[in-house]
């Protein structure tokens, strides 16, 4: 099967893993009974979520909770990973994504990812943007191309002067901003950011979470992170996930204690767990 082309079944789905009522948007990505493995120990059990169009769904738990596998089944990267393996069904538009049949790369074209550490290209500003359109057979205008993904990431100003000077030569915030200006330029649907704002002073973090606000009118965004300040201020969903100290032999498996939106979750949490690790008692 290919996903290079949009506009699969979007309908949302009924039953106890539909989109919260309060969002009434369909399901971009669910997932139901999603199991994962890294060799014999299991990392994430029995998760069902979904994960509403044009929203912010924010990921927080402590570590070893599964928030980064979890984020990383989305666009097939714990494919890449010896001895990962999964079970249970993934949608992406209504589309299975976790079959053999499926194309991976194609896949990530339209499930983009920003890590936690900025991460250019050592190449130039200009180059860092252009590289991934021309390896996907991009034949337009690449100056417009590259103009437009750097004003979506609210980084033209800072840089129009300068496009052919390395992209390792900016601050971390503006590489990381870079990032995601390379990551909107092979046109994703869906943008998923692993603590993106981790390495960031207050200031570059403040721009990144405004652009993310920006983003969400055109994708959707799905956000791991540890500052539940953040969480509340640029999620319309959140998910917290708890590390199940019971699970076999003394493994941490991640287990989804709570999905709702994020006003409700953060005055009014009605897993126990939850309220505990907002409110810093476990962590």
């Amino acid at each position: 099967m290919s996903l290079s082309q949009p506009g699969l079944d979007q309908r949302p789905l009924d039953g106890p893993d539909a989109v919260p009522s309060s969002s009434p948007d369909p399901a971009v990505l669910r997932t139901r009974g999603l199991h994962v493995w890294y060799g014999s120990s299991l990392a994430l059990r029995n998760i069902d979520i979904a994960f509403p169009r044009n929203k912010i769904t924010a990921l927080i738990g402590p570590s070893g909770s599964g928030k980064s596998t979890l984020l990383r089944c989305f666009n097939r990267m714990n494919d890449l990973v010896p001895g990962a393996r999964m079970e249970g069904e993934i949608l992406f538009d209504g589309e299975p994504i976790s079959g053999a049949d499926v194309d991976a790369v194609a896949l990530r074209r339209r499930i983009g990812m920003v890590f936690q550490k900025p991460n250019p290209f050592p190449k130039t500003i200009y180059n860092n943007i252009a590289w991934g359109a021309r390896i996907n057979g991009y034949r337009g205008d690449m100056d417009e191309l590259v103009e437009r993904s750097l004003r979506r990431a609210a980084l033209w100003d800072e840089v129009k002067n300068k496009l052919h000077r390395s992209g390792l030569e900016l601050s971390g915030g503006q590489q990381q901003r870079l990032c995601i200006a390379r990551t909107l330029a092979v046109e994703p649907e869906v943008i998923l950011m692993d603590e993106p704002c981790s390495a960031l002073d207050p200031i570059s973090t403040a721009r990144v979470e405004d652009l993310m606000d920006d983003l969400k009118d055109e994708y959707t965004i799905a956000i791991v992170t540890h500052n539940m300040q953040q969480a509340r201020r640029v999620s319309d969903m959140t998910a917290c996930l708890m590390p199940d100290e019971n699970a076999a032999g003394g493994h941490r498996t991640g287990v989804l204690a709570e999905f709702s939106p994020t006003d409700l979750l953060f005055t009014n949490p009605k897993d126990p767990r939850t309220e505990a690790y907002i409110t810093g008692r476990i962590g």
